[in-house]
């Protein structure tokens, strides 16, 4: 009974705020979200991985392992959605990214922190960085087919995510007022783009049901088993496993299509949203087995 009712801990929260903001968006259909996107990018996300990174008890050697955990399990993500893609006959390079780009920052970290605490923040945040990293590189060169970092050197968080690192690696403490700063605006970030997805849900339409279901199949049934495959065959242990586990199953980020619009034809772009959609509801239904399998044998 006890660990059912920690995964309620876990999961309803999450739900929740993704509910409320459905909610807002049904309601007005004109609800502008310029404003949360903005202060995500800019101030929130920043915050967000400067705070889970240097704020949480995670050490710079816990930090890199699980870095280098996630680049193998983008990997394992990419063959599986070329194999998927190319089965489909569909373009194996631009609708690549919502296979293997999973939300590992609106849905992962908090899913992670209500799971296993500050500490399980803390290596969620290694994963997102690799996530938020390959967007801005990996993403916009499969949506683009060029190789550009114009993007990635714009991009706030990932100064914060090197920031961070660097004073994990030489122990440096950040001052208490800068914590404390970061620590409500990480926190209010969570909130807010919790709501956000809930928003784009009622915005973004399904325009390929067979293909988006397919695609959420390898993204929300075959991502986990790569995640599995990875803690067994570095015979991973704990919650750090049980939080790898977790961010592996996430469905796809919003991000891949946002990315996607700047850069791909209609035609992708519908594809992508189409996935985005049908992996998020479908994920209702998969995330509290997949946490209640990691509360059970991760902890």
């Amino acid at each position: 009974m006890e660990l059912y009712l920690k995964l309620i801990d876990v999961i309803f929260p999450v739900f929740a705020l993704v509910g409320i903001g459905y909610y807002l968006g049904k309601k007005n259909p004109k609800y502008d979200t310029t404003f949360i996107t903005n202060f995500a990018a800019k101030f929130g996300s920043p915050a967000l991985a400067f705070y889970a990174i240097t704020s949480t008890g995670v050490t710079f050697d816990q930090f890199i392992d699980y870095f280098f955990y996630t680049i193998l399990a983008v990997i394992g993500f990419s063959i599986i959605g070329v194999i998927f893609l190319v089965f489909q006959k569909r373009d194996y390079i631009t609708e690549l990214p919502p296979l293997i780009l999973p939300n590992c920052g609106n849905m992962g970290l908090p899913i992670c922190l209500f799971a296993y605490g500050k500490l399980g923040m803390g290596i969620a945040s290694a994963i997102s960085a690799v996530i938020i990293i390959s967007h801005f590189t990996f993403g916009i060169f499969l949506a683009s087919k060029k190789i550009s970092f114009k993007v990635l050197l714009e991009s706030t968080p990932v100064y914060a995510v090197i920031i961070s690192v660097c004073l994990l690696y030489y122990e440096i403490e950040a001052p208490v007022f800068i914590e404390n700063t970061a620590f409500l605006l990480a926190y209010s970030t969570i909130a807010m783009i919790l709501m956000s997805l809930g928003i784009a849900l009622t915005k973004l339409k399904v325009f390929t049901f067979k293909d988006a279901v397919i695609s959420t199949f390898a993204r929300l049934i075959l991502g986990p088993l790569v995640g599995l495959s990875i803690i067994y065959l570095f015979d991973l242990k704990g919650f750090a496993a049980g939080v790898l586990f977790i961010q592996t199953s996430m469905p796809s980020a919003i991000l891949t299509y946002l990315v996607g619009s700047m850069y791909s034809s209609k035609k992708v772009v519908n594809g992508i949203a189409s996935t985005i959609v049908v992996s998020t509801i479908a994920s209702f239904l998969t995330i509290p087995i997949i946490v209640f399998i990691a509360l059970k044998y991760f902890i």
